[in-house]
């Protein structure tokens, strides 16, 4: 997979990165240590040269096992980004924002130890928090840059303007918003100031948390905690519109270009201008099979026509991701 240079640094990423969410266990069912080490090291041999990951995705065990495995001469072939400014409380049935510089400190040696390395590529601010003043957490995140603890500054689910106060106090490399064929709110304005002001994106729900696989049926149960459960996609009439979509889009997939949905929400995402890398989401080996399928064709405008056209008669209830949000700490009671 070919790469190239990361916004404003000199930094090597590749189209698609992977992402380590659902490795993490939390939200998605548990976790298998040995099956993800071996997910990691596939995406590693197909090329993939970004991993993502975030303390909070298993409070600690993603990070845990992608330092695993990119031990042993695995760490300098990948980009290695991942996250700070969440919180939570001790038996892990809370989480909430919190960009103080003293948690920025703390979960940066957490991360590092975790992560078994001595520096970090992509250093991102998970969420925005409101209760923390702004240059706070921009001046704790330019201090890690001047120690070399990390190489580039990110924000993740930022909107322009909280991008625009942060870089009045600091350099920024990178965003990190939701991003795939069903939920596409960056388009109007954080896509072209990303663009605008030469900023990095690393889009996250590429597959719309498995939605875009063309695996889901009406029939699919999601049990313990899994974060579908929530989601306002998932549910009743709105889930029948989008799963209807999904069988559009499959269909205009094969026809034309005989690949299936899942290549096509891939090939879609990276070839929107503003889009550094995408990340897929995979817990096991198999399930980065297709990543060979989104290699050497593109849409072009005809075909992105028809695919809006197949959204707009297909959902007429639309929603964002916004149900992921984590609260303030002023929320959490």
């Amino acid at each position: 997979m070919k790469t190239h240079t990361f916004g404003n640094t000199d930094i090597q990423v590749t189209p698609v990165g992977l992402g380590t969410w659902a490795i993490g266990g939390w939200m998605w069912g548990g976790t298998d240590e040995a099956q993800s080490i071996d997910t990691i090291h596939a995406a590693i041999d197909k090329g993939i040269g970004l991993v993502d990951t975030a303390p909070v995705y298993g409070f600690g065990r993603s990070e845990e096992i992608v330092g695993k495995a990119l031990a042993g001469g695995r760490r300098d072939k990948v980009a290695l980004a991942t996250k700070v400014a969440l919180n939570w409380n001790d038996d892990q049935t809370k989480v909430w924002r919190d960009a103080t510089a003293a948690r920025i400190e703390r979960e940066v040696e957490d991360s590092l130890r975790r992560l078994q390395t001595d520096h970090i590529d992509i250093y991102q601010i998970h969420w925005p928090d409101p209760q923390t003043p702004m240059e706070e957490t921009a001046r704790a995140m330019e201090n890690l840059l001047k120690d070399g603890k990390i190489r580039a500054v990110g924000v993740s689910n930022f909107t322009p303007e909280q991008m625009e106060e942060f870089l009045k106090i600091v350099p920024l490399h990178s965003l990190q918003p939701p991003y795939n064929l069903f939920e596409r709110g960056i388009e109007k304005n954080i896509l072209p100031y990303c663009r605008e002001h030469g900023l990095a994106t690393i889009t996250y729900g590429g597959l719309c948390r498995g939605m875009l696989t063309g695996k889901m049926r009406e029939d699919t149960e999601f049990t313990g905690d899994d974060l579908r459960k929530n989601d306002p996609k998932f549910q009743g009439d709105r889930y029948r519109q989008y799963l209807k979509a999904v069988s559009e889009l499959d269909q205009f997939a094969r026809e034309r270009y005989q690949k299936n949905v899942l290549a096509l929400a891939l090939r879609w995402l990276i070839d929107q201008e503003g889009v550094t890398t995408a990340l897929w989401g995979a817990r096991r080996p198999d399930q980065l099979d297709p990543v060979s399928e989104i290699e050497g064709w593109s849409l072009d405008a005809e075909a992105k026509q028809t695919i809006d056209e197949i959204l707009e008669r297909c959902i007429q209830d639309p929603v964002g991701p916004e149900f992921m949000a984590p609260p303030s700490r002023d929320e959490t009671g």
